[in-house]
């Protein structure tokens, strides 16, 4: 696919996620930040999130999803400062603009999709909200949507609380909707030459992943089946989190021929019964099964457990952690990476998918406006113009 310009007004993550697939295909990602017109930190506050890991702007937290990014910093609460975005737009030709900040500031910052299209018709826009424009002046975090969009009261123990999920998942698939339909923008515009506006509510979004709860209210499910299942499957039996002398192993039942499998292994033998042999009947026995399990897998190794599991073609794993995760076989090739000022290699997250020319190097994320003078130049503005805009606050 042909490179594209990038203009995203971004922070936090869920934007910051859908441009770096961008910035990862050797896409121009140009993010904009606020001046310092309130005289608090300056720009993203994800700059300043996490530990000290090079300068004060640019702190562990802040890094992976801002690789490979060009950094400006512009007051669009200033005309001069809108004047200045509309002519970027047109002298950088922007293929796509982006924004996550609340519907309701759309039009007095001058980035709605009316004002910017008016500039370039071919214009594609996309903007991350909580809700969507028809809740304008509703903010959002991801825990906060995780909640209100049932994900905690579906996660974790069925004793314990409602539980927050170890991953900003909400934001990281907002993101993804973000980048899935500049992408179907793009093919429709390579077909009918129109730009197009594309709006991700974090709610709706990740309400859609509700598609093995939700639909069951309709079909008169038992309580137990929408709540909290801790490690199990609530559904195929038994998958879940069994003991081993020397840690934990997760195996994986997705039918009855697994089941017969597994049972035909001498070791788990003693957990067969008739009315096992079906799906249905092993989850009336649920709770009987998951200590039968269990009973057989603490009498031996992780490694003992696991090759017999791979003989009987049982999905299965032993439990990582993070620094495990960065040692895989599977994956260690294919981490991205970018290095520090003082020449550090930091390892990153792997791209979601391998594609022909990608390469896993990224440039580390600029400093606050770092590049604001060099991309005023390229739109054509005079380093004296630059200068007074500086000035007057209008940049930084």
């Amino acid at each position: 696919m042909k490179p594209r310009t990038v203009l995203s007004m971004e922070q936090a993550l869920s934007l910051p996620s859908a441009t770096l697939r961008f910035a990862q295909l050797g896409w121009r990602v140009i993010r904009i930040e606020a001046t310092n017109v309130d005289k608090g930190l300056p720009g993203d506050p994800n700059r300043y999130i996490g530990s000290r890991v090079i300068d004060d702007d640019r702190r562990s937290y802040f890094i992976a999803p801002n690789v490979g990014k060009e950094a400006i910093a512009l007051n669009l609460k200033h005309p001069r400062g809108q004047e200045i975005l509309r002519r970027l737009i047109t002298a950088l030709d922007v293929d796509v603009f982006c924004c996550n900040t609340v519907p309701s500031r759309y039009k007095s910052l001058g980035i709605d999709y009316a004002t910017l299209k008016a500039v370039k018709p071919n214009l594609i826009w996309a903007g991350i909200s909580a809700m969507g424009p028809d809740y304008p002046d509703v903010a959002g975090y991801d825990p906060v949507m995780q909640a209100m969009c049932g994900y905690m009261e579906v996660t974790g123990d069925p004793e314990g609380p409602p539980t927050q999920m170890g991953l900003p998942v909400i934001d990281l698939k907002a993101g993804d909707e973000v980048y899935a339909n500049v992408m179907l923008a793009l093919l429709e515009r390579s077909e009918s030459g129109q730009g197009g506006e594309i709006h991700v509510s974090m709610l709706q979004a990740a309400a859609s992943w509700l598609i093995t709860v939700l639909p069951l209210i309709d079909f008169d499910c038992e309580p137990n089946e929408i709540t909290r299942a801790g490690n199990e499957h609530r559904k195929f039996i038994p998958t879940n989190v069994y003991p081993a002398k020397d840690g934990f192993v997760y195996m994986a039942i997705g039918s009855d021929v697994q089941w017969r499998r597994l049972t035909s292994v001498p070791k788990f033998a003693p957990v067969a019964s008739e009315l096992r042999l079906t799906n249905e009947g092993r989850h009336k026995d649920r709770a009987d099964i998951h200590r039968d399990m269990g009973a057989v897998t603490c009498q031996y190794s992780v490694d003992e457990i696991l090759a017999d599991l791979r003989g009987a073609t049982i999905p299965s794993t032993r439990i990582f952690d993070i620094r495990h995760v960065a040692e895989l076989p599977q994956l260690k090739a294919k981490l991205t990476r970018t290095v520090m000022p003082n020449g550090k290699t930091i390892r990153m997250q792997p791209k979601a998918i391998d594609i022909e020319g990608m390469g896993v190097d990224m440039r580390f994320p600029p400093k606050y406006g770092a590049d604001t003078s060099r991309v005023l130049v390229q739109a054509g503005y005079a380093p004296i113009e630059i200068e007074v805009f500086a000035r007057e606050g209008i940049v930084a």
